[in-house]
């Protein structure tokens, strides 16, 4: 099986316990979230909408909110991939791992996740600050 994934939601998924914008939303995460922890899984990286943003009610004109709002959202893509190569296909146990030893303290999130609206509630941001 295949994901597409941004940027930020390969530390989106670490933290995730069951909140979203929407049912369908929740949902897909939830299924997105048991994919990638099968060893058959294969993640394709990109810093635009991916399979997650496909049953998120913010997504319009393939913008999360609005133009400033995708902005914001895209660079902290950026920021998570810079560390990776966006050219590779990953296995997906393997690059959550590598993702995990990547940013492992406050200071590694600190660009990405301190404006996040789902910060409190995020266990991969709780563990780390």
């Amino acid at each position: 099986m295949k994901i597409r994934l941004r940027g930020h939601h390969l530390l989106c998924l670490q933290g995730f316990q069951g909140y979203g914008y929407s049912e369908d939303f929740v949902l897909n995460m939830v299924r997105i979230n048991e994919m990638r922890k099968s060893a058959d899984c294969t993640v394709t990286l990109t810093n635009e909408p991916d399979d997650i943003c496909s049953a998120c009610p913010n997504l319009k004109d393939n913008l999360c909110e609005n133009k400033k709002q995708n902005e914001i959202i895209v660079e902290m893509d950026n920021e998570v991939l810079s560390h990776l190569n966006m050219n590779n296909e990953y296995n997906s146990i393997d690059l959550f791992n590598e993702v995990a030893s990547i940013f492992n303290s406050s200071d590694s999130v600190e660009n990405i996740c301190n404006e996040c609206k789902w910060a409190e509630k995020c266990l991969f941001y709780k563990k780390l600050i």
